[in-house]
């Protein structure tokens, strides 16, 4: 069994994730800046040079691209994959 991280290799803030989301949406998100909670790690990102180097897999996309399609197929599918799934039949 292999294992492969999938991403770009680039992490983002919460706040990048926040304004993307705006952007994917056009709808407004509404922010507190609070502490960071006990046990809330300070960064996390995917190293996908195994995936480069094995699979020759490299991620196309960037953030907005990304928050752009998650939010088209979430705000086709409100409910998740059970609509997903109805939607086949």
């Amino acid at each position: 069994m292999f294992v492969y991280n999938l991403g770009t290799g680039t992490g983002y803030s919460v706040l990048e994730m926040v304004a993307a989301l705006k952007k994917a949406s056009g709808r407004d998100i509404p922010v507190q800046i609070v502490e960071r909670r006990p046990g809330d790690i300070g960064s996390c990102y995917a190293d996908a040079s195994r995936a480069l180097k094995e699979l020759k897999w490299k991620a196309l996309y960037g953030l907005e691209e990304m928050c752009r399609d998650a939010w088209k197929w979430q705000s086709t599918n409100p409910n998740g994959y059970a609509d997903a799934d109805k939607a086949k039949l």
